[in-house]
């Protein structure tokens, strides 16, 4: 059989043999959803993994008969997403607790457990996790959980749709204008029906890379597992395979399979074919840094600390007297000069006028007047700055104005001041640009939000015919495949590390801070207007 194949014909022989290593979906085909069904008016669209946007995905409402099913059909695995939640209909007694039917079950991981495949799970009962197996021969009655975290297409057709099923999603957040090209109508904000369109992604004997096969291929094939040698073959990983091996097993010789794509270093140097060695896998911290503007879209960065470049501050803008307080320190006075007017309902407060300057102070308590009643408030007391004196002042906290800061601070801050003198966000700009780099691409930007810190995942790697320097590379954001190479590595100790100031998507930066801020309480809201 010939077929098409990046558009390149490639030809499947009679009596070739191909190691399937799995099947992942290629495109997902979408009809606008009504009531959980698809709606009579609707049109059938292709969408690319890639299609711009965020979704939540909606809870199906079929049930799972069996524990086995849901490990046959769902993604249950270490990373992010392979935590899937389900609540059984009925109770359910174990030997050390009983599982309520409603409760929401954690699936964690599948493996042998005295003799029996089961899956490893938890419960969450008064803030204490509670963990227990569930065999694979369990029968009941098993729904998905309601899931509020969000999600891009290409993370949903990778973990969220189960085999055999369709997933419906809900479009949470486009990122993106709509134009003509868009398949979508027009301020779409509907639920969508998604079928997964599937290829066969296997090895052949003579061929370094993956191929890929559209499942509706033409072509007769025969399984012959059990009489065949299949060792012969390559074994493609991920850097998620990778990254789940031991730290005893590194470092390791690879040779790419499959490349990213990008111009950027080190992406431009990681094509098919090239030998690599791995040195080690580690967390490690970056700063989250977004280009100041009004308009969109932003550019969005993540900062390494050992980034050797000089920051000089820019001033922050303030939309609320709360945020005042937030941002105060006790390192320095806060100097804002007000953009906005605001006339206080209170006499005992006081009015704003566009252009007032105010040192920070701190925030306290006020009793006024309200509706011929005493009423305590919160305030925030500041300092008016006049021509040649300071006045006492009191802000209401929930007032809605608008400042600026005024900058005294003429100094020049590496990364990691800045990290460790100051709260973020904090805005600043490039004052002198790391040299190490080839091109700075932070330079060229007149000015940045300094977000918050983050820890992800990464590998380190060198080219292994010149191991001149080192690479981190992301392991969650890199789509990247390598098979392990029988070879000694000289260089324990990798050579110097490249700083490498890494340019995100818009959908990425959203799944960034969707995972740091996972485990953090949502940030007190600024107070109300007395009621």
């Amino acid at each position: 059989s010939i077929y098409e194949m990046f558009g390149n014909e490639c030809c499947l022989s009679t009596g070739e043999v191909i190691k399937v290593i799995g099947f992942k979906i290629n495109k997902l085909i979408a009809s606008i959803c009504e009531n959980n069904e698809v709606s009579q008016f609707s049109a059938k669209v292709e969408l690319p993994l890639n299609f711009p946007g965020l979704y939540k995905v909606v809870a199906d409402k079929t049930p799972y008969v069996s524990i086995e099913e849901i490990a046959r059909t769902v993604s249950i695995g270490p990373t992010r997403f392979g935590h899937p939640c389900f609540y059984s209909s009925e109770d359910i007694k174990l030997a050390t607790l009983t599982i309520k039917h409603g409760e929401q079950i954690t699936f964690n991981s599948v493996e042998e457990v005295n003799g029996m495949m089961s899956v490893n799970c938890g419960v969450v009962r008064n803030n204490q996790s509670h963990s227990f197996t569930l065999p694979l021969l369990q029968e009941g009655k098993f729904y998905e959980c309601e899931d509020d975290q969000i999600y891009t297409l290409k993370e949903i057709a990778e973990w969220k749709i189960p085999k055999c099923r369709n997933r419906i999603v809900k479009l949470s957040n486009t990122l993106h204008m709509w134009d003509s090209s868009n398949p979508l109508p027009e301020n779409f904000d509907g639920c969508l029906i998604l079928t997964p369109v599937y290829e066969v992604q296997a090895v052949m004997k003579f061929r370094k890379d993956i191929v890929r096969i559209l499942s509706d291929l033409d072509v007769e094939v025969k399984d012959i597992t059990d009489c065949y040698d299949i060792s012969s073959f390559l074994q493609p990983l991920s850097l998620e395979n990778i990254f789940e091996r031991t730290s005893k097993e590194f470092p390791m010789a690879a040779e790419i399979m499959e490349g990213p794509s990008g111009s950027q270093k080190p992406c431009n140097l990681l094509y098919t074919g090239k030998e690599i060695i791995i040195y080690k896998k580690y967390q490690a911290t970056r700063v989250l840094a977004s280009e100041i503007r009004s308009d969109s879209p932003k550019r969005h960065f993540l900062i390494p600390m050992s980034y050797k470049g000089k920051f000089k501050r820019r001033p922050r803008e303030f939309p609320t007297a709360y945020d005042l307080e937030i941002a105060r320190s006790e390192k320095e006075q806060l100097h804002v000069v007000a953009t906005k007017a605001f006339d206080s309902p209170h006499k005992e407060l006081f009015s704003v006028s566009v252009g007032d300057q105010f040192l920070v102070q701190q925030c306290q308590t006020s009793e006024v007047l309200y509706e011929g009643r005493k009423k305590l408030i919160d305030v925030l007391a500041c300092e008016q700055i006049l021509s040649d004196t300071h006045k006492k002042v009191l802000l209401p906290m929930y007032m809605e104005g608008g400042f600026v800061e005024v900058i005294h601070d003429k100094k020049q801050y590496q990364l990691s001041e800045i990290c460790k003198e100051f709260r973020l966000p904090f805005n600043v700009k490039v004052s002198v640009r790391d040299l190490s780099i080839e091109e700075d691409v932070l330079a060229a930007v007149p000015g940045l939000q300094f977000e918050e810190e983050i820890t992800d995942y990464y590998l380190l790697i060198s080219s292994a015919s010149s191991p001149v320097e080192s690479w981190e590379i992301p392991v969650y954001r890199l789509n990247m495949s390598v098979h392990l190479l029988n070879k000694d590595i000289q260089a324990v100790v990798p050579p110097v590390i490249k700083t490498t100031v890494e340019e995100i998507s818009e959908e990425q930066y959203y799944m960034v801070r969707r995972y740091e801020n996972q485990t953090l309480h949502p940030p007190p809201r600024p107070p109300k207007k007395p009621t």
